[in-house]
């Protein structure tokens, strides 16, 4: 017969079915009952193995490479065109400038492209060399490995539309060309070590956070998540990492619009100057605009970048059920 107790302090304890034995009878198991106990295991663990790495096949980087790019500049271009002046209006707030001029709608696409190109080869990969339990290092490491390879190019973006943002010049290429002539060419990584300060935690932190709430997502409702709940954790992932890095961020921008004047000698006398001068509240300034400019920009991004990934798939391998993009997710 089949138990399903077993005993601990004198107690029943529920506990997995297991085989009662005795000496005048030997076990009878029905084809049926071993067929479906199997099954039933069986199935939990495809579940939970489609989730977490999909259908084991080849790696291809470069489709991987391309598909990133695609996606990622995608998303890029429609959250910068979307929340440009939510952004004008933090960086102003930071810098304690409120001119209404140069709002220039330059600069949309930065390095969305360059960082999701090499974030999710990279996430892939380190996914199937780390056990299922360190996932989240697999999402940090390759958020911070996408960040560092795509800073290269947002810097140099980032310092032209923030001093674009706050009335210095009026398009993108005058910009440019005046920062070097004045600064030379390091003028256009002005605040670097600030930049890749905030952003490394930024990236890590915001896609591990977003990449891990999918996952729990997944294996609750037992599905692929339609663009709706994309969105809406995006927009969570974003406001909570935009907040907990407010400070970093004015930092970053103190450091990229000050110039030739070089007001701030780094970034440990940024702060000290900052709160000597303004007092510690000023670290927080624009958190608002910031929060609210993250949480809707991840939202789109995460949303976009979903929905033109799963277009791509869908491209490449022909028309597929919600079903079957799920387990190749």
């Amino acid at each position: 017969m089949i138990s399903f107790c077993r005993y601990k302090s004198g107690f029943p304890v529920m506990g997995p079915p297991t085989l009662a034995m005795d000496n005048k009878s030997s076990p009878q198991l029905s084809p049926d009952a071993i067929k479906n106990l199997y099954t039933s295991q069986a199935e939990t663990q495809k579940l939970f193995a489609s989730v977490s790495m999909g259908k084991e096949k080849p790696f291809d980087f470069f489709r991987v490479l391309v598909d990133g790019v695609i996606a990622g500049g995608t998303a890029g271009v429609v959250v910068e065109t979307s929340l440009y002046p939510i952004d004008t209006i933090k960086t102003r707030l930071q810098v304690d400038l409120f001119e209404q001029n140069s709002l220039i709608r330059n600069l949309l696409y930065r390095a969305s492209a360059i960082f999701v190109g090499v974030y999710e080869p990279t996430k892939q990969k380190l996914l199937k060399m780390f056990p299922e339990n360190l996932s989240a290092f697999a999402h940090l490491t390759a958020g911070a490995i996408g960040g560092a390879a795509s800073s290269l190019v947002r810097v140099p973006t980032e310092v032209v539309k923030t001093r674009m943002q706050t009335g210095q010049f009026v398009s993108a290429p005058d910009a440019v060309r005046l920062i070097v002539r004045k600064e030379g060419f390091r003028g256009l990584y002005a605040g670097y070590s600030s930049f890749l300060l905030r952003d490394l935690p930024f990236d890590a932190m915001q896609f591990c956070i977003y990449e891990q709430i999918r996952i729990g997502y997944k294996l609750a409702a037992k599905r692929d998540l339609n663009d709706a709940e994309n969105a809406v954790i995006g927009a969570f992932s974003g406001a909570i990492t935009g907040a907990i890095t407010t400070p970093l961020d004015v930092i970053k921008t103190r450091l990229m619009v000050q110039g030739s004047a070089n007001q701030y000698k780094g970034i440990v006398d940024c702060v000290q100057t900052i709160v000597r001068e303004e007092g510690a509240p000023a670290l927080l300034k624009g958190i608002g605009p910031r929060v609210l400019w993250i949480g809707i920009g991840g939202s789109i991004f995460f949303g976009v970048l979903e929905r033109t990934k799963l277009l791509l798939a869908q491209r490449r391998d022909g028309k597929q059920t919600p079903e079957e993009s799920f387990k190749k997710d």
